[in-house]
């Protein structure tokens, strides 16, 4: 079963990313959105397990949060798909289930 994983909360403050990562399988996708998007800039101290975890999931960061709190595309990992609203409602319609780590 393919599953979405939203992650909304800095892996920083939380081990909400460290989670989603140890259950999700081959073929499913994380989405970060709101301080999740924190795992996906480029230079952080996630930017290693991130990398390694694209061997097998999909990644996304939602643009407006990464906006909202500053950056650009710039600042994102490469390999990481920027999408907007539209590509979120997109995601969870291609994904089979849901799953979000708070």
């Amino acid at each position: 079963m393919s599953i979405l994983h939203t992650v909304n909360k800095s892996p920083f403050e939380k081990n909400s990313l460290e989670s989603c990562l140890r259950y999700a399988k081959s073929g499913s996708a994380v989405l970060l959105i709101e301080d999740g998007i924190y795992a996906a800039l480029a230079g952080t101290t996630f930017e290693q397990r991130v990398t390694t975890a694209m061997s097998e999931l999909d990644f996304y960061c939602l643009a407006s949060d990464v906006k909202a709190r500053g950056f650009s595309s710039s600042n994102v990992m490469d390999g990481i798909k920027l999408v907007d609203y539209a590509g979120f409602v997109d995601l969870t319609v291609e994904y089979e289930k849901v799953q979000a780590w708070l």
